[in-house]
Protein backbone atom coordinates (compact mmCIF):
# COMPACT_ATOMS: atom_id res chain seq x y z
CA UNK A 1 0.00 0.00 0.00
CA UNK A 2 1.33 3.61 -1.39
CA UNK A 3 1.19 6.52 0.73
CA UNK A 4 2.30 9.75 0.49
CA UNK A 5 3.30 10.73 4.43
CA UNK A 6 3.97 8.33 7.05
CA UNK A 7 3.56 8.02 10.74
CA UNK A 8 5.15 4.45 11.79
CA UNK A 9 6.45 5.05 14.89
CA UNK A 10 2.56 6.19 15.95
CA UNK A 11 1.03 3.87 14.05
CA UNK A 12 3.13 1.10 15.61
CA UNK A 13 2.54 2.23 19.50
CA UNK A 14 -1.15 2.43 18.49
CA UNK A 15 -1.33 -1.39 17.50
CA UNK A 16 0.67 -2.29 20.65
CA UNK A 17 -1.33 0.02 23.00
CA UNK A 18 -5.06 0.00 21.13
CA UNK A 19 -5.34 -3.58 19.93
CA UNK A 20 -2.51 -6.06 21.24
CA UNK A 21 -2.63 -4.50 24.87
CA UNK A 22 -6.26 -4.33 24.34
CA UNK A 23 -6.93 -8.21 23.75
CA UNK A 24 -6.72 -8.76 20.04
CA UNK A 25 -4.98 -11.64 19.53
CA UNK A 26 -5.56 -12.60 15.80
CA UNK A 27 -2.45 -11.93 13.61
CA UNK A 28 -4.26 -10.99 10.66
CA UNK A 29 -6.33 -7.94 12.07
CA UNK A 30 -2.71 -7.18 14.06
CA UNK A 31 -1.26 -7.18 10.21
CA UNK A 32 -3.70 -5.03 9.25
CA UNK A 33 -3.97 -2.29 11.34
CA UNK A 34 0.11 -2.48 10.85
CA UNK A 35 -0.40 -1.50 7.28
CA UNK A 36 -3.29 0.84 7.16
CA UNK A 37 -2.28 4.27 7.09
CA UNK A 38 -4.98 5.65 9.36
CA UNK A 39 -4.19 8.91 9.11
CA UNK A 40 -5.21 8.75 5.44
CA UNK A 41 -8.93 8.63 6.23
CA UNK A 42 -9.50 11.41 8.37
CA UNK A 43 -9.23 15.21 7.91
CA UNK A 44 -6.08 16.95 7.50
CA UNK A 45 -6.29 18.89 10.57
CA UNK A 46 -6.54 15.65 12.63
CA UNK A 47 -3.59 14.10 11.14
CA UNK A 48 -1.74 14.29 14.35
CA UNK A 49 -4.74 12.88 16.38
CA UNK A 50 -4.97 9.57 13.73
CA UNK A 51 -3.13 7.29 16.12
CA UNK A 52 -4.96 8.21 19.08
CA UNK A 53 -7.61 6.26 21.26
CA UNK A 54 -10.31 8.06 20.17
CA UNK A 55 -13.09 8.09 17.31
CA UNK A 56 -12.41 11.55 15.65
CA UNK A 57 -15.17 13.25 13.24
CA UNK A 58 -14.78 13.32 9.42
CA UNK A 59 -17.71 15.25 8.36
CA UNK A 60 -20.99 14.35 7.03
CA UNK A 61 -22.09 13.68 11.03
CA UNK A 62 -20.32 10.24 10.68
CA UNK A 63 -17.14 9.47 12.33
CA UNK A 64 -13.89 7.05 12.62
CA UNK A 65 -14.13 4.48 14.98
CA UNK A 66 -11.57 4.21 17.88
CA UNK A 67 -8.83 2.00 16.57
CA UNK A 68 -9.87 -0.82 19.18
CA UNK A 69 -13.12 -0.77 18.22
CA UNK A 70 -12.14 -1.57 14.52
CA UNK A 71 -9.59 -4.18 15.56
CA UNK A 72 -12.48 -5.52 17.69
CA UNK A 73 -15.01 -5.77 14.98
CA UNK A 74 -12.65 -6.81 12.59
CA UNK A 75 -11.69 -10.03 15.02
CA UNK A 76 -15.12 -10.84 15.67
CA UNK A 77 -15.84 -11.50 11.96
CA UNK A 78 -13.67 -14.33 12.58
CA UNK A 79 -11.68 -14.28 9.12
CA UNK A 80 -9.52 -16.70 7.16
CA UNK A 81 -8.59 -15.05 4.18
CA UNK A 82 -11.23 -15.95 1.46
CA UNK A 83 -14.59 -14.94 2.94
CA UNK A 84 -17.19 -12.56 0.63
CA UNK A 85 -17.77 -9.45 3.28
CA UNK A 86 -20.64 -6.75 2.68
CA UNK A 87 -19.62 -3.63 5.16
CA UNK A 88 -22.96 -1.52 5.73
CA UNK A 89 -21.42 2.02 6.46
CA UNK A 90 -18.53 3.10 4.84
CA UNK A 91 -17.63 6.22 6.46
CA UNK A 92 -14.36 7.07 6.14
CA UNK A 93 -12.96 3.86 4.62
CA UNK A 94 -10.81 2.84 7.48
CA UNK A 95 -12.35 0.06 8.27
CA UNK A 96 -13.34 -1.29 4.59
CA UNK A 97 -9.44 -0.59 3.68
CA UNK A 98 -8.61 -2.90 7.14
CA UNK A 99 -10.68 -5.87 6.04
CA UNK A 100 -9.57 -5.90 2.32
CA UNK A 101 -6.11 -6.39 3.84
CA UNK A 102 -7.76 -9.66 4.80
CA UNK A 103 -9.86 -10.51 2.33
CA UNK A 104 -10.09 -9.58 -1.37
CA UNK A 105 -13.76 -10.23 -2.08
CA UNK A 106 -15.23 -6.75 -0.35
CA UNK A 107 -17.89 -4.47 -0.73
CA UNK A 108 -19.06 -1.59 1.13
CA UNK A 109 -22.21 0.34 1.05
CA UNK A 110 -22.52 4.00 1.73
CA UNK A 111 -25.81 6.66 2.12
CA UNK A 112 -23.79 10.19 1.66
CA UNK A 113 -23.12 10.30 -1.96
CA UNK A 114 -20.23 12.88 -1.12
CA UNK A 115 -18.51 10.67 1.26
CA UNK A 116 -18.79 7.38 -1.20
CA UNK A 117 -17.24 9.50 -3.76
CA UNK A 118 -14.40 11.12 -1.49
CA UNK A 119 -13.34 7.57 -0.32
CA UNK A 120 -13.05 6.00 -3.60
CA UNK A 121 -10.86 8.75 -4.47
CA UNK A 122 -8.52 7.65 -1.65
CA UNK A 123 -9.17 4.05 -2.41
CA UNK A 124 -7.53 4.68 -5.30
CA UNK A 125 -4.53 6.68 -4.50
CA UNK A 126 -3.81 4.38 -1.77
CA UNK A 127 -3.84 1.00 -4.77
CA UNK A 128 -7.39 -0.29 -3.24
CA UNK A 129 -9.54 -0.24 -6.43
CA UNK A 130 -10.67 -3.60 -5.59
CA UNK A 131 -12.89 -2.27 -2.87
CA UNK A 132 -16.41 -2.05 -4.61
CA UNK A 133 -18.42 1.05 -3.34
CA UNK A 134 -22.03 1.50 -3.24
CA UNK A 135 -24.03 4.61 -2.62
CA UNK A 136 -27.59 3.36 -1.42
CA UNK A 137 -29.65 2.55 1.96
CA UNK A 138 -27.32 -0.47 3.60
CA UNK A 139 -30.66 -1.54 5.14
CA UNK A 140 -31.37 -3.46 2.12
CA UNK A 141 -27.92 -4.65 2.26
CA UNK A 142 -26.43 -5.27 -1.77
CA UNK A 143 -28.93 -8.38 -3.07
CA UNK A 144 -27.21 -8.93 -6.17
CA UNK A 145 -23.69 -10.37 -5.21
CA UNK A 146 -25.50 -12.18 -2.59
CA UNK A 147 -25.03 -14.53 -0.69
CA UNK A 148 -22.05 -13.21 1.93
CA UNK A 149 -19.57 -15.49 4.37
CA UNK A 150 -19.55 -11.96 6.54
CA UNK A 151 -21.51 -9.00 6.67
CA UNK A 152 -20.46 -5.97 9.68
CA UNK A 153 -22.51 -3.19 10.45
CA UNK A 154 -20.51 0.28 11.33
CA UNK A 155 -23.20 2.05 12.61
CA UNK A 156 -25.85 1.80 15.66
CA UNK A 157 -29.06 -0.40 14.66
CA UNK A 158 -32.32 -0.81 16.86
CA UNK A 159 -32.02 -4.25 15.05
CA UNK A 160 -30.47 -5.98 12.17
CA UNK A 161 -32.58 -5.75 8.86
CA UNK A 162 -34.20 -8.88 8.21
CA UNK A 163 -32.31 -8.47 4.36
CA UNK A 164 -29.13 -8.10 5.65
CA UNK A 165 -30.20 -11.88 7.58
CA UNK A 166 -31.38 -12.95 4.20
CA UNK A 167 -28.33 -12.48 2.28
CA UNK A 168 -26.31 -13.98 4.96
CA UNK A 169 -24.53 -17.48 3.86
CA UNK A 170 -24.93 -20.83 5.87
CA UNK A 171 -22.53 -20.69 8.58
CA UNK A 172 -22.15 -16.85 8.05
CA UNK A 173 -20.97 -14.36 10.63
CA UNK A 174 -23.19 -10.85 11.35
CA UNK A 175 -21.50 -8.18 13.87
CA UNK A 176 -23.20 -5.03 14.34
CA UNK A 177 -23.80 -2.94 17.25
CA UNK A 178 -27.22 -3.40 18.53
CA UNK A 179 -29.66 -0.81 20.60
CA UNK A 180 -30.57 2.79 21.09
CA UNK A 181 -29.27 5.90 19.31
CA UNK A 182 -27.77 6.43 23.03
CA UNK A 183 -25.76 2.80 23.84
CA UNK A 184 -25.49 -0.39 22.29
CA UNK A 185 -24.23 -3.67 22.52
CA UNK A 186 -21.70 -5.33 20.37
CA UNK A 187 -23.37 -8.13 18.64
CA UNK A 188 -22.28 -11.60 16.69
CA UNK A 189 -24.85 -13.80 15.11
CA UNK A 190 -24.49 -16.52 13.33
CA UNK A 191 -26.65 -18.29 10.87
CA UNK A 192 -27.50 -22.24 11.35
CA UNK A 193 -29.53 -24.57 9.61
CA UNK A 194 -32.70 -23.83 8.88
CA UNK A 195 -31.92 -20.06 9.08
CA UNK A 196 -31.67 -20.10 12.84
CA UNK A 197 -29.17 -17.34 14.61
CA UNK A 198 -27.49 -17.78 17.05
CA UNK A 199 -26.33 -14.54 18.82
CA UNK A 200 -23.25 -13.92 21.19
CA UNK A 201 -23.01 -10.04 23.21
CA UNK A 202 -19.40 -9.13 23.13
CA UNK A 203 -19.35 -5.51 24.78
CA UNK A 204 -20.98 -2.32 25.58
CA UNK A 205 -20.43 0.52 22.62
CA UNK A 206 -21.27 3.96 21.02
CA UNK A 207 -21.77 3.99 17.52
CA UNK A 208 -23.66 7.01 15.12
CA UNK A 209 -27.11 5.75 14.45
CA UNK A 210 -27.61 3.81 10.88
CA UNK A 211 -30.14 5.43 9.04
CA UNK A 212 -32.61 3.58 6.69
CA UNK A 213 -35.48 1.90 5.94
CA UNK A 214 -35.29 -0.64 8.15
CA UNK A 215 -32.55 1.62 10.98
CA UNK A 216 -33.05 4.97 12.69
CA UNK A 217 -35.19 7.56 10.59
CA UNK A 218 -33.65 10.92 9.50
CA UNK A 219 -36.81 12.74 10.76
CA UNK A 220 -35.34 11.32 14.35
CA UNK A 221 -32.22 13.49 14.17
CA UNK A 222 -33.99 16.77 14.38
CA UNK A 223 -36.06 15.80 17.03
Amino acid sequence: MKETKDYPQARDRMVHEEVIAKGIRNTLVIRAMQVVPRHRFVPEALEREAYSASALPIGSGQTISAPHMVALMTEALQLEGDERVLEVGTGSGYQAAVLYEITSHLITIERVPELARKVQRLFSELYLDGIVVKVGDGTQGYAEAAPYDRIVITAAAPRVPQALFDQLSQAGVLVAPIGTRAEQILMRYRKKEGGRLEEEALCRCVFVPLLGRDAFQEEEEST
